[in-house]
């Protein structure tokens, strides 16, 4: 399969994406704890382990796409 720039483009686009709507949902879920919210352990860690793996998803997405669009020049 050819990678094209267009490509390359939407893999920095889903990249971003996942970087900004888990950023904000980092900082609600800090503001959460922060306030005392009252919810078991396991939803803080749960919810802490999916923030951390679509942030490793979006660095890896956002690699590759650099790669690409670098290629594509």
């Amino acid at each position: 399969m050819r990678v094209e720039r267009k490509h390359a483009v939407l893999l920095l686009a889903v990249a971003a994406w996942n970087v900004i709507t888990f950023g904000q949902f980092a900082r609600t879920l800090w503001s959460a704890y922060e306030s005392g919210e009252d919810r078991a352990t396991g939803y803080w860690v749960a919810h802490t382990i999916l923030i951390v793996v679509n942030i490793a998803i979006a660095a890896l997405l956002g690699s590759w796409g650099w790669r690409a669009f670098k290629q594509t020049r």
